[in-house]
């Protein structure tokens, strides 16, 4: 791969950022191609990742916050130390309780869904959306209802949301792979076709040279006949 991109960069600055391009979208899709092959067959794992990973954050926001209040001014520290303590504890249970983490992770997406489908109904029952209205009313009423379903089931609903969350990851990282590789043609073919026309360039160019050579050398030995013949 490394004598393929310099063989490409003898073209050009802009050949090389074309061809690291096509290299960093490639390891992207493969890397998201397999996050989502994880999470689609190993969705509950993943969910305690997450919330695992959930908890760990709000313990680091804690101790953040703890530490600049010690450091802070007199009228912050309070309000620091309070929030610090706050983030530190909610982090410890969320830890002790993986299922209250999901539980609550569901119910955010949830609530999230249900006033999203609140904004756009009420937008599209106030005629502001003009000629979408009616797609707008449709997934207001969408969101809503997935809202609600999630809501009331947190636990399954996220379990049902993550193993789409995987299948999607699958689909973009495929959808990356492929269009990575198709880069990469496109990018050999760019590079023999730029090969093959330098080349041809500098022929062209050197037997231009030979004739106007040879055209020289034969003015230069008609003019010594000529100026043979005055002086004879």
């Amino acid at each position: 791969m490394e004598s393929e991109s310099s063989g490409v960069t003898g073209y050009g600055g802009e050949s090389r950022v074309l061809w690291l391009g096509w290299e960093a979208s490639f390891m992207l899709g493969v890397i998201t191609l397999i996050l989502g092959l994880v999470i689609a067959f190993y969705p509950a794992q993943s969910l305690i990742a997450i919330a695992v990973l959930l908890g760990i954050v709000m313990i680091i926001s804690g101790i953040y916050h703890i530490a600049r209040a010690l450091d802070g001014r007199e009228h912050e520290r309070v309000w620091r130390g309070i929030s610090g303590v706050l983030f530190l504890l909610a982090g410890l249970v969320l830890l002790r309780h993986l299922h209250l983490t999901i539980a609550l992770i569901g119910i955010f997406i949830g609530f999230t869904w249900i006033v999203q489908g609140v904004m756009m109904l009420m937008e599209g029952f106030s005629g502001r959306t003009g000629g979408v209205r009616g797609w707008t009313v449709f997934f207001g009423i969408i969101s809503l209802i997935a809202g609600i379903v999630v809501v009331t089931a947190p636990i399954a609903s996220v379990g049902a949301l993550t193993i789409f969350l995987g299948i999607w990851f699958v689909v973009m990282g495929a959808c990356e792979v492929i269009g990575s590789l198709i880069t990469r043609r496109e990018m050999r073919r760019q590079a023999t076709a730029e090969g093959v026309r330098v080349p041809g360039q500098r022929a062209a160019a050197a037997e231009a040279g030979g004739q106007a050579a040879t055209a020289g050398k034969g003015t230069t030995g008609d003019s010594r006949s000529t100026g043979q013949n005055i002086s004879g």
